[in-house]
């Protein structure tokens, strides 16, 4: 997927998303959760005894949206997630993750990555 300028201001902008998993039984699970925007791809910092981390590990598929009520504007992605946990791409997202987030106080021990799709 690509986005337009309008568009990925408006994601760097932001903080927070709803991010939709499904457990391996279809199980939906909605929650709202910080994000990174960079270069194309949403990262996304979670615990592994999380629900969310789960359910991407029994199946990959997942949605977000990233959506303000005043003036009402979002963006909607489906993709496949992606488990990051070690590496210099993981040291670097991380960094960046939390000079961003003000709400996120703790090193990750793990980093769902949603890429766009293209």
């Amino acid at each position: 997927m690509r986005f337009t300028s309008k568009e990925t201001a408006f994601l760097k902008r932001n903080e927070v998303c709803r991010l939709a998993t499904v457990s391996r039984d279809a199980m939906p699970h909605v929650v709202p959760v910080c994000y990174l925007f960079h270069e194309g791809h949403f990262y996304i910092v979670t615990d592994y005894e999380t629900k969310k981390y789960k359910n991407v590990l029994e199946n990959p598929k997942v949605a977000l949206v990233v959506d303000v009520y005043k003036p009402h504007k979002a963006v909607t992605i489906e993709s496949k997630a992606e488990i990051l946990e070690r590496g210099e791409e993981f040291k670097r997202i991380s960094e960046l993750f939390y000079k961003k987030s003000a709400s996120s106080n703790q090193p990750p021990r793990g980093l769902l990555d949603p890429p766009a799709v293209t």
